[in-house]
């Protein structure tokens, strides 16, 4: 079935801000629709967060404006040249700005067709807040998502359907973990216990987690902001416990597949980020382990993920939340793991390239492939101590 732009001009006022839905279930399929509009209109403004793929089809140089909340992934080349502004936020305070100086006219979102209504797929993030300010929903029904959101229907009364499609969510694989991360992940499963909540990203460090722990055996809880692949392993290793909280889905049909296992009911293991991203939960027991990389720390600690001098990587996202949670949660531990060179180059620098992105305060354990360095209690001169083995060469 094919989507009726008549519906989404219908919706469109002069000027109005347009909320792209983002993650992997992103609405691709009205990705044409959208900027065949904005071209048309000349004075629309879009605002979005990380998109994991090229956004083929959308013509971010049509709109009048254009923002992210997340610049990195799929939106880096937009960015870097000029047709995106990356606002930096973390990913806690993107409902407040959502409901603020951000607030968009209208919410461009994808569905799974629900027995009593629509329901969000492979991600929640902050279009719970969007929905909440009562907009209208400029719905794309997708028959290929996974049933995986907590939380009720879409509002009946703010839909409105612009056709069915069968494009499912974006598929993103981890990679092949190096030697270096093998190393790194069997460092990070060594400051593990049993029973602790842990927090890890995708791609190949990610995947060197997940690897080390199953290696390990240690059984472990899953709360995240990203849900990757690795879940599915330690659920079939039997080394996961109880449900994992997260607010998107990255990953391969493994991952989709697993989240849509109980049929029509699905498994609801997304939240929206006020309930992902709250402090005080996360900071709560049991402990929480935050496991983090980086492009750069300096000589002190602090971390930056944004991007070196000459190229934008990723943006702030979750990285301060669950730090700054992990650093404060008892038992629990705050980890930023990374290569100790990159491309021939340390990654321990003298002066970051980019703002800071997490500060050193909000840094217990940094771990490279030489090793582990614990800061905890200790000063500023002997941090840099701590930190020196781990970046050799």
């Amino acid at each position: 079935m094919a989507l009726d732009g008549r519906i989404l001009a219908g919706l469109v006022r002069p000027g109005a801000r347009i909320a792209l839905a983002d993650g992997t279930g992103s609405p691709r399929a009205a990705y044409p629709l959208l900027s065949e509009l904005a071209r048309e209109r000349g004075d629309l403004r879009l605002v979005t967060g990380w998109l994991p793929g090229a956004p083929d089809g959308l013509d971010l140089e049509a709109f009048a404006d254009a923002r992210t909340v997340m610049p990195g992934w799929g939106l880096r080349k937009a960015v870097d040249a000029g047709h995106v502004r990356a606002v930096p936020a973390r990913l806690s305070a993107v409902p407040a700005l959502v409901a603020g100086p951000l607030r968009p006219d209208l919410l461009v979102v994808a569905a799974v067709p629900g027995p009593v209504g629509p329901v969000l797929g492979a991600e929640v993030g902050w279009v719970r807040a969007v929905i909440d300010l009562g907009v209208p929903l400029a719905v794309v029904l997708d028959r290929g998502l996974p049933r995986a959101a907590s939380g009720p229907p879409l509002p009946d009364a703010q839909v409105f359907v612009l056709g069915e499609v069968d494009d499912g969510p974006h598929v993103v694989p981890s990679g092949e973990p190096s030697a270096e991360h093998a190393a790194i992940g069997r460092h990070v499963a060594g400051l593990l216990t049993d029973g602790v909540r842990l927090q890890w990203g995708p791609g190949q460090l990610g995947a060197a987690v997940v690897d080390g722990v199953r290696e390990a055996g240690v059984r472990v809880r899953t709360d995240s902001g990203l849900l990757g692949d690795g879940v599915v392993a330690l659920d079939e290793a039997g080394l996961l416990l109880g449900e994992p909280v997260a607010t998107y889905l990255v990953g391969t049909a493994a991952l989709y597949g697993w989240a849509d296992a109980r049929g029509r009911a699905g498994r609801p293991v997304l939240h929206r980020i006020e309930h992902t991203h709250d402090p005080s939960r996360l900071s709560s027991d049991p402990p929480l382990v935050a496991v983090n990389t980086a492009v750069e720390i300096d000589l002190d600690g602090q971390v930056n993920v944004e991007g070196t001098a000459n190229a934008l990587v990723g943006g702030i996202g979750g990285h301060p939340d669950y730090a700054a949670a992990a650093a404060r949660s008892p038992r629990g531990l705050s980890i930023v793991a990374l290569a100790s060179h990159h491309r021939g180059r340390s990654t321990r620098v003298q002066r970051l390239s980019r703002p800071v992105t997490t500060g050193a305060h909000d840094v217990d354990v940094v771990v490279t492939e030489h090793g582990v360095a614990d800061l905890r209690g200790l000063d500023r001169a002997e941090r840099r101590r701590a930190l020196d083995p781990l970046f050799l060469g």
